[in-house]
Formats: C-alpha cells, sequence, structure tokens
C-alpha cells in the first residue's frame, strides 16, 4: 500500500518485576517483522515527571515521544491491569499530547496475572483514548496467566505460539487496515472533506 505506517508501541507500567514488559517486548519484535510496519518503543519508565504539575504543558520536555506520535498514524499500548485499570504512570504520560493523536488509530493490548487478560484495564482506557481522538480497532490482544505465557528470559513458550499467531494476524490486519483508512481521510484536504459532508446532506 506504499510507504510504511509508523506505529510506535507504548509500554504503560513502571513496576518493578513487571511481566508487561514481556509482552510489550515480543510484540515490538513482531511488529519489526511486518511489511507495512515501521515502528519505536516507549517505555513510561524513562519519562522523567516532575512531582508538581503533568499534563500538555509539559510536551516539550519530552520532544522524542511528542515527535514521534506527531509522525505516528497510531499507537499501540501494552497495559496491564491494576485493581480493574490501568496504572496512573500510563495516563501522566498520555496526557502529555491532545491534538497529536487526532484521527489516529489505537492498538490495546491487556497484560495480567490472572485469567482475563487485563481486559477491565482495557476497557477502562477506551474513554481515555477516545478523548483524545484515538480510534480503537476492535480486536484487542489480551494476555492472561502471562507469567505462565513467556519464559524467564521473556520468549514465549513454544505450546502459545500457535495459540496467538491467528490473534496477532487479526490485531495487525485491523490495525493496519485502520491506520490506512484514518490516514487517507487525514490527507484531505479541508475543503474536500467539507465538500464530502455536503453532498451526503
Amino acid at each position: 500500500m506504499g510507504t510504511k505506517l509508523f506505529l510506535p508501541l507504548l509500554l504503560g507500567t513502571n513496576r518493578e518485576g513487571r511481566e508487561s514488559e514481556k509482552v510489550a517486548r515480543w510484540l515490538f519484535e513482531k511488529m519489526k517483522t511486518q511489511e507495512d510496519i515501521e515502528t519505536a518503543f516507549f517505555d513510561v519508565r524513562d519519562f522523567k515527571l516532575p512531582d508538581n504539575d503533568y499534563g500538555e504543558s509539559l510536551k516539550d520536555m519530552f520532544s522524542q515521544y511528542k515527535d514521534a506520535i506527531v509522525k505516528a498514524d497510531g499507537l499501540v499500548i501494552v497495559s496491564p491491569e491494576y485493581n480493574h485499570g490501568y496504572s496512573g504512570r500510563l495516563k501522566s504520560i498520555l496526557d502529555l499530547l491532545l491534538k497529536e493523536y487526532m484521527h489516529k488509530t489505537v492498538g490495546l493490548v491487556g497484560v495480567s496475572s490472572g485469567p482475563w487478560g487485563g481486559t477491565r484495564g482495557v476497557e477502562a482506557l477506551l474513554p481515555v483514548v477516545r478523548e483524545l481522538g484515538l480510534v480503537v480497532i476492535k480486536r484487542d490482544l489480551r494476555f492472561p496467566l502471562v507469567s505462565n505465557i513467556f519464559d524467564e528470559k521473556g520468549n514465549m513458550k513454544s505450546e502459545f505460539e500457535e495459540l496467538y499467531a491467528p490473534q496477532l494476524q487479526t490485531f495487525f490486519g485491523e490495525l493496519i487496515w485502520m491506520a490506512h483508512a484514518l490516514k487517507n481521510a487525514r490527507n484531505l484536504t479541508p475543503l474536500e472533506s467539507s465538500a464530502r459532508v455536503k453532498m451526503m446532506k
């Protein structure tokens, strides 16, 4: 379909011993093998936030992230579930920007030590990413009982590769399709967009 899509990945927890880093690193490597995708890895642990402020006023302090999202066609967020939610650190990082996310796609990846694969954490993220102007794809990736899926070195155990292969294919398929669709729409001039709306009336 032409130029590669730029789809950064954001790991959404800074806790010690985080199993979700294994998921994020595994997924990042899979993204790099996709012909249509160019990517970059962001870790909320690497953002040195001040204690007395957060939000868009700090965007220029984190220019690498800002520039990546400006360039991006979408975003993949890997988030563990904490008490039916996601980490406060992730919310602070997402809040650094606003218009830079507008009308770009996002794929959500849930992780949990329990049996539900971060479902409630993903659901808690939905109104947040919607408010940011991101468009969520229908298919999420879920990693329940995550410590059983990866070994100590972060490699997915062979018995799970076959299980996740079709899920990953669907996830990438929807992510790429939506990213292209929104990119094409963003490339319309305001006049063309207005003309199309008028034609629909």
